[in-house]
């Protein structure tokens, strides 16, 4: 069995936004499932935190999405980091993921609030022929994060201050006013207040539970 060392280097940091970056690092055959998470810091350092993978299964290159907060430690200290630095990347983790075997047949949600998106961007990058549709639920257009990386068709930008989206509003407004078919399957990432308000639509729209996966981002 290959064995491999937690110690990957940065190959370039990728700004977006003011305060949103995609760091690039080597992955060094690293296998993962899209949708999984690593635990990322930088090298030597006691503190880390969990990212979503970015890129696809298919890339030679890890990446992830992350959004500085002010009180996060972790955020500011990956942004400073120059290419040919070091980073710690334990995983990957996390049961995220799409079955198989409904890959290619199965018709799928994705809701998705700030920097959530992050495994939405795997999804599509690593299923090509994956019938989706992805919410992403923002204050104002500027933080549509790489939009273009996606099918014009599949994605939907809901904005709640602003303009320049596809919808005026919250994700949850989108979803009350265009409800889902219960034969979808629904994946949400982001805040826990949207997560749970999400559920109880879905809920009364009869999508069965078991249809229905979260990953939240504190």
């Amino acid at each position: 069995m290959k064995q491999f060392d937690n110690i990957h280097e940065l190959i370039s940091v990728r700004l977006l936004t003011p305060t949103a970056y995609v760091l690039r690092m080597t992955r060094r055959g690293l296998p993962f499932k899209a949708g999984q998470h690593l635990l990322l810091g930088k090298a030597g350092s006691i503190h880390n935190r969990e990212y979503s993978v970015y890129s696809g299964e298919q890339d030679d290159f890890f990446e992830v999405l992350i959004k500085e907060v002010d009180e996060g430690l972790v955020s500011k200290q990956l942004k400073k980091l120059k290419p040919g630095e070091k980073v710690q990347i334990e995983g990957p983790l996390g049961f995220f993921t799409i079955d198989p075997e409904i890959v290619n047949t199965g018709k799928f949600l994705f809701v998705a609030t700030g920097s959530g998106i992050a495994p939405f961007h795997c999804f599509s990058r690593s299923y090509s022929q994956l019938n989706y549709t992805l919410l992403h639920g923002v204050r104002y257009a500027e933080e549509a994060y790489e939009r273009n990386d996606y099918p014009k068709k599949r994605h939907i930008l809901c904005t709640s201050s602003g303009d320049g989206g596809d919808f005026s509003g919250r994700v949850t407004d989108y979803l009350r006013a265009n409800p889902v078919s219960p034969d979808t399957h629904c994946y949400l990432c982001g805040n826990f207040n949207m997560i749970h308000e999400v559920f109880e639509i879905l809920e009364l729209q009869g999508v069965p539970a078991e249809q229905v996966h979260a990953e939240v981002y504190f």
